[in-house]
């Protein structure tokens, strides 16, 4: 008897672990997101951390093993993964994930996307064909995202279709009430000129209606020369700014040259979950993100 109960339990054990979704996300903000809205009925896992570009990730047999064993791959999309999803897909041979398929969602093509090139032209640096697709700095782009991935978990796992729509309306309404907390916050921002190392803050910058008036890379994604951060510098004579912006994640070379040549002050901002030790969620994540500009707005 206590054989049958042991093996009864085994067995309820391993269907109620089989019925977890398995997620493999691309960046740490959808693995954030991806767990706020499944809660117990997913297990999910991120391909990078939020100290690594997104852009430079390798398939190695780890990951690929992960992918080989999702249910549902989360991504930013937009090109941001293209030198090494692909071959992930590739190398995992899951039908789930391929695009297309019901387990492949991509962010990006659920939210309009800023800085869309009218010419390519690859000389020019990392250009994004379908635009800028770092939309995580914004989070009225995330509870977009979040509206969409919660509809495609429904889609994916009708059983706990109850449970994932209770999950996103608890999460929409604590995210709104954040949104309106950071934007009171940060309205001492409002107009703050600021240079940035990479064109990875415009949807941020959208949103908080900050004013971005250089850029250091003359390419996107190519580090500048020196000759590149003096023009910058000749830039800055006419039209000033009081910040420059480091991701946690870049190499601070840059941005340090700028500060050393000038009276900018530097502030090192997590670029996503897990960027540093204060930003282990995406509500921490815009809380510490807020407050590191407002102190060195001061």
């Amino acid at each position: 008897m206590k054989k049958l109960i042991f093996t009864s339990f085994t067995l309820l054990f391993s269907m109620v672990a089989q019925a977890e979704i398995n997620i493999l996300a691309c960046e740490p903000e959808w693995a954030s997101l991806s767990q706020e809205l499944g809660g117990d009925e997913i297990t999910v896992t991120s391909a990078t951390t939020g100290l690594q570009d997104p852009h430079y990730i390798q398939a190695r047999p780890s990951l690929i093993a992960k992918a080989r064993r999702a249910d549902l791959l989360v991504c930013t999309g937009a090109e941001l993964e293209s030198g090494w999803l692909p071959l992930l897909q590739r190398k995992a041979g899951n039908a789930a994930i391929q695009t297309g398929a019901s387990g492949y969602f991509m962010a990006t093509h659920h939210v309009h996307l800023m800085n869309i090139p009218t010419s390519l032209d690859r000389s020019h640096g990392d250009v994004h064909a379908a635009g800028n697709p770092h939309i995580q700095t914004s989070p009225i782009k995330i509870l977009e995202v979040a509206q969409a991935l919660s509809q495609r978990l429904q889609a994916i796992d009708s059983d706990n279709a109850a449970v994932y729509q209770q999950r996103w309306q608890d999460f929409s309404q604590r995210w709104q009430a954040a949104i309106e907390k950071w934007q009171q916050q940060a309205a001492p921002l409002k107009g703050l000129p600021i240079v940035v190392q990479h064109e990875n803050w415009v949807y941020l910058f959208d949103w908080l209606s900050l004013n971005q008036v250089a850029v250091l890379e003359a390419k996107p994604g190519v580090p500048p020369t020196v000759e590149d951060l003096n023009n910058v510098l000749n830039q800055l004579k006419t039209t000033p700014a009081k910040l420059v912006i480091h991701a946690e994640y870049q190499p601070p070379r840059a941005t340090d040259w700028l500060v050393g040549k000038s009276n900018i002050t530097k502030v090192t901002l997590p670029f996503t979950v897990g960027g540093n030790q204060h930003s282990q969620d995406l509500f921490s994540l815009f809380d510490d993100t807020i407050q590191r500009l407002l102190d060195a707005n001061k």
